[in-house]
């Protein structure tokens, strides 16, 4: 009975935080919580997987596929009170399946809006080695979005643009600070490897459609962004390596061709790690670089990427640090160029050109 409680006040003020962002969450969270049907179904999934936005992701992801078709048609209509009705229907109908997907999925929020912090820090790094061409190897890809780094468009907020003016996807982000970022192009990408220990493969319709189930119902401008990029990322896609990504690093390095820079891409990927894996992945990265160089651009948090220069900032300062990162042989150049706010929104370049 304690327990049944405690899940319905987790939903409770979920719903009640979701309500800013997205209404018909709110109602479905709030008619979760008041629902002992709908809490005996939630508390049959594992502990760890009862988070209301992995549920109601799982929810979402059957109505997409055509099983809890009230619920779809209340998300299409945006009726609430249909919504909370039709979500703890479902939940209690198809308790089986949804318990199966929570226990197998995680929950994702894939956007390719990393593209404009990627995209300078990718061509700084593979001018200070050097390269004309690059490979890029993105550690904790999930379905590989920020592989299409290339091809996408960007706007900056001070009227720099970067990127392919034609792309069906467009980036948009703000600039603070007195300093441009830098306008130099991207060198050829001759392979896209994404590890990851789950991936999704943005060929296979269940993969695409369980990101399609992340995005609220009622953000109708998040969906249609990822739709793009999603189609994207299909048009080319990634090779995908599954399994730890200090385990599996040595081998995704080793799929760019010799005579390309690997470029190592880790944006907010290891803040999940401990600090002893975040240190052995600099390890790896340093004995791939014993026969050929080796780059790493870091989007990471102050303080979270071993090597990064923390520019004096303090930890769990609200913003991260671009640190592009040149190895070769027993040598590491490192240095921070940069920060960032909004998971890359807005961004402040402190490197000279």
């Amino acid at each position: 009975m304690a327990e049944a409680r405690t899940l319905a006040e987790v939903y409770r003020r979920f719903g009640e935080a979701a309500a800013g962002t997205s209404p018909l969450h709110e109602r479905v969270a709030i008619a979760l919580s008041e629902s002992a049907e709908a809490l005996r179904a939630i508390g049959s999934a594992p502990a760890r997987k009862r988070h209301p936005s992995l549920v109601l992701a799982a929810l979402h992801d059957l109505a997409l596929a055509g099983r809890a078709p009230a619920l779809a048609g209340a998300y299409a209509t945006g009726d609430g009170d249909a919504a909370a009705g039709a979500a703890v229907d479902a939940l209690v109908r198809l308790t089986d399946p949804v318990v199966d997907l929570v226990a197998r999925r995680r929950l994702r929020a894939d956007e390719t809006g990393h593209g404009a912090v990627l995209y300078p820090a990718v061509a700084e790094v593979a001018r200070r080695a050097g390269a004309d061409a690059v490979g890029l190897v993105d550690v904790g890809c999930s379905a590989g979005l920020d592989l299409t780094v290339d091809r996408v468009g960007i706007a900056y907020g001070n009227g720099q643009s970067l990127g392919d003016p034609a792309s069906p996807v467009r980036l948009t982000a703000s600039v603070v600070g007195d300093r441009p970022v830098p306008t130099r192009a991207l060198p050829e990408v001759v392979a896209k490897v994404g590890v990851d220990l789950d991936p999704l493969d943005v060929t296979d319709p269940d993969d695409v459609r369980w990101l399609r189930a992340c995005v609220p119902p009622d953000r109708p401008e998040r969906g249609a962004k990822l739709e793009a990029e999603v189609a994207l990322a299909a048009a080319d896609p990634p090779l995908l390596l599954r399994g730890d990504a200090v385990d599996v690093l040595p081998d995704a390095v080793a799929r760019v061709p010799s005579d390309a820079l690997p470029v190592v891409l880790t944006t907010w990927a290891l803040s999940s790690f401990p600090l002893e894996g975040r240190l052995r992945f600099l390890h790896r990265l340093d004995d791939a670089a014993a026969g050929r160089p080796v780059a790493w651009v870091s989007v990471e948090g102050v303080g979270v990427a071993p090597s990064v220069p923390t520019l004096g900032d303090r930890r769990a300062s609200g913003h991260s640090t671009i640190g592009p990162v040149v190895l070769d042989g027993s040598t590491l150049h490192a240095e921070a160029v940069g920060r960032c706010w909004s998971r890359g929104g807005v961004l402040a370049w402190l490197a000279r050109s």
